[in-house]
């Protein structure tokens, strides 16, 4: 959904927005989720929500809803380093070595470190830990920390979280005499480090249940593995497994495979747990409930922010603290550091927020053509401006990449100074589902310092004199991977159902799809042609709709009405009398009664006939375009895309049959007469970037015919 702009930017004389399009993606009730109703007596519109997700056969879906069907294979038989990780850790601690965790600022990497810690100090281990600062060393372990645990007499590191692009530092270790495990998840790089072992699930066989594991999920593996063949896993069953469950879902790890799996398990044992920390975290977030079954919101919405808030804006020491003492006074002390400084964060993302905006109001970008959105401003926290980017490609649907000046002061909360006199920019990346991030990334590398990341999101520093470069290969790079039509947000809605049907009984019989996140994302349902009874602003600041919605005459000669609300949609009001509208479905507690609500994730005039959207649209680097002829500067051009084994390359000929590529992976250029003779250039500089330009409009004209 898109996020209004807050109140304090509006003027007095505020009118509604218009409800932003979107591709309403709608499944039909089959043939495959009526006879898994039948078998598993699952109401039919969920049974299509299992079609919907992939298990479209009854025994796919019987091994979805009871997801101890499945025989996990042994750890060993899919991490090949696994047997010789334990074997280290055993002597270790039989030797009464000293052994150093190295994890990361990030809930994953707390949660990795402090379940770790745990387990190794329950079972007699010397365990202590470092963390990098994320605001002057940034992410994964470095040979400064190395130096340190060997000048403290370390034998053993076990890295966290992080290490699997760590060459130089794990290779001084090594150089120092220690041993190395690492425990990552992130994407293997093209040089691994020297390891002893190296426990990463993306280096394990696609098909395996371990494949989707965070670093919370290698470092459980590998303590859950230890504690067993040293006659300790009993005992540590329980606390691992919380620890596991907290960090799995604030990590938005998938919720598939053996995630699923023991996140349901780890929900039901969450509210619980003998964890002095855990019961502080549920005690001062407010989180209800905590006699039954926490659900994923639960952790994703209350739990997990206030322990990243720690990484992102001060010191993970307190998160360790707060996950590793046995004292509840000594918790609830830590716990209650943790809500103030998520209070902190909070406001610091509000304020860099409303300062993005308004400065994306105040320069218009054609986002149209653009296609990305670069916002660098000065004085920015880095610690939040990834959840402002977020916030941002919500609001303005297209890939964001938000950056500030190296050196801020951690104190300062506004702009101070010009961007001219930094030397080094430092930002995030927030993507959109057809927008590859990291690929942006490594296409406009040749202008970048550092980067990182995976498709959804990313990280990078740059010369702050290699801003509007960086902006305008990124700009390429969108226009060569996006249509117009990917940037209205895409809802992918699982069925169709009135009013009437959306009750409690529904809404129990969804708890057994539980539980839902990345990789089986919550159902969403739509309902056509609503009235709206009632709407008012709510909330701080009027932010956000409260709605009565009622829809007509189901066949049986009454009609429905349900309460909603709209998160952030308080620009929209008031929305039109009627509407299409599609939804989550939430729980309202009051005074001892219950009720079912609807979230609204949609909404459009009401039609008669819904668009349904079966196809997408890939961008031009994913089509080979026979060569389509162009003018520039009333000069003849000839363009096209052709693909090669390594991918994409965008082509323009002149008139004296010179050719330019554009390397649609790397946005590398070259210019010449052949490629042997070709010269390298700079696809970013002016002259070359408007000529490309006008190659990439002409080439989706004629796409349009």
């Amino acid at each position: 959904m898109v996020h209004p702009l807050p109140v304090s930017l509006k003027s007095d004389s505020h009118q509604a927005r218009q409800i932003p399009e979107q591709r309403w993606r709608v499944a039909e009730l089959s043939a495959e989720a009526k006879a898994i109703a039948t078998e598993t007596g699952l109401p039919p519109l969920l049974a299509q929500v299992l079609v919907n997700r992939g298990f479209d056969t009854i025994d796919a879906a019987e091994r979805f809803l009871t997801p101890t069907l499945n025989i996990l294979p042994a750890a060993v038989d899919d991490f090949p380093d696994f047997a010789h990780a334990v074997e280290l850790l055993s002597q270790a601690i039989a030797k009464g070595q000293k052994i150093a965790i190295c994890g990361d600022y990030d809930a994953d990497g707390m949660t990795s470190t402090a379940l770790l810690i745990r387990a190794l100090r329950a079972m007699g281990a010397k365990v202590d830990y470092a963390i990098p600062s994320r605001m002057s060393e940034g992410y994964g372990i470095n040979c400064r920390i190395v130096e340190d645990f060997h000048a403290e007499g370390v034998a053993l590191i076990l890295t966290v979280d992080n290490g699997i692009a760590a060459f130089d530092p794990v290779a001084r270790a090594r150089e120092l005499g220690l041993a190395v495990i690492i425990t990552d998840h992130h994407d293997i790089p093209p040089k691994i480090p020297p390891a002893n072992a190296i426990l990463n699930p993306k280096l394990i066989r696609q098909e395996s249940p371990y494949r989707g594991l965070a670093g919370v999920g290698v470092a459980y593996l590998l303590a859950r593995e230890l504690a067993e063949s040293l006659g300790h896993g009993q005992v540590l069953a329980d606390p691992l497994l919380a620890l596991f469950t907290l960090g799995t879902i604030a990590d938005l790890a998938s919720l598939t495979g053996v995630n699923r799996r023991w996140v349901q398990q780890g929900l039901a044992l969450l509210p619980h747990s003998q964890i002095a920390g855990v019961k502080a975290l549920i005690q001062v977030s407010g989180v209800e409930g905590s006699k039954k079954a926490l659900k994923p919101e639960a952790i994703g919405f209350r739990l997990g922010p206030r322990i990243n808030a720690v990484g992102r804006i001060s010191n993970p020491q307190t998160v360790i603290e707060l996950l590793t003492t046995d004292d509840m006074g000594v918790a609830l002390e830590q716990a209650m550091a943790c809500e103030q400084i998520n209070g902190s964060r909070r406001q610091l993302c509000e304020l860099i927020e409303a300062e993005a905006i308004a400065y994306i109001e105040t320069t218009k970008p054609n986002l149209a053509e653009e296609r990305v959105l670069v916002v660098v401003r000065p004085g920015w926290h880095h610690g939040v401006i990834g959840i402002v980017a977020s916030r941002l490609v919500e609001r303005y649907g297209v890939p964001v990449f938000i950056g500030t000046d190296e050196d801020v002061d951690e104190a300062e909360l506004s702009p101070t100074s010009d961007l001219s006199q930094a030397a080094q920019l430092r930002g995030s990346a927030r993507g959109i589902p057809e927008f590859d991030v990291f690929g942006a990334l490594q296409f406009s590398g040749s202008v970048l310092g550092k980067f990182g990341g995976h498709p959804a999101a990313g990280g990078f520093t740059l010369p702050a004199a290699n801003l509007e470069a960086f902006r305008r290969r990124l700009q390429l790079y969108a226009n060569l991977t996006l249509h117009p039509h990917h940037l209205k947000p895409a809802l992918n809605i699982d069925g169709q159902t009135p009013l009437s049907a959306v009750t409690l009984e529904l809404f129990q019989q969804m708890d057994r799809l539980q539980p839902c996140g990345i990789g089986n994302p919550e159902p969403l349902f739509w309902t056509p042609g609503v009235r709206v009874v009632e709407q008012r602003t709510v909330g701080r600041d009027r932010g956000h709709l409260k709605l009565t919605l009622e829809d007509a005459d189901d066949g049986s000669g009454k009609s429905a009405q349900r309460t909603a609300i709209a998160w952030r949609w308080g620009d929209y009001y008031p929305l039109p009398e009627r509407l299409d509208v599609a939804y989550k479905l939430r729980l309202n507690e009051w005074q001892g009664k219950q009720s079912v609500e609807l979230e609204l994730a949609g909404a459009r005039p009401a039609v008669d006939n819904i668009d349904v959207d079966r196809t997408e649209v890939t961008g031009l680097a994913h089509q080979a375009i026979k060569p389509i002829r162009f003018t520039y500067k009333d000069r003849p051009y000839v363009c096209g895309v052709s693909q090669q084994d390594d991918g994409p390359e965008l082509r323009l000929r002149n008139g004296q049959n010179d050719v330019l590529v554009v390397d649609g992976t790397t946005g590398a250029g070259l210019l010449g007469a052949s490629r042997d003779a070709a010269e390298a250039i700079d696809v970013a500089q002016s002259g070359y970037f408007k000529l490309i330009w006008s190659a990439l409009r002409a080439m989706e004209q004629y796409l349009k015919g």
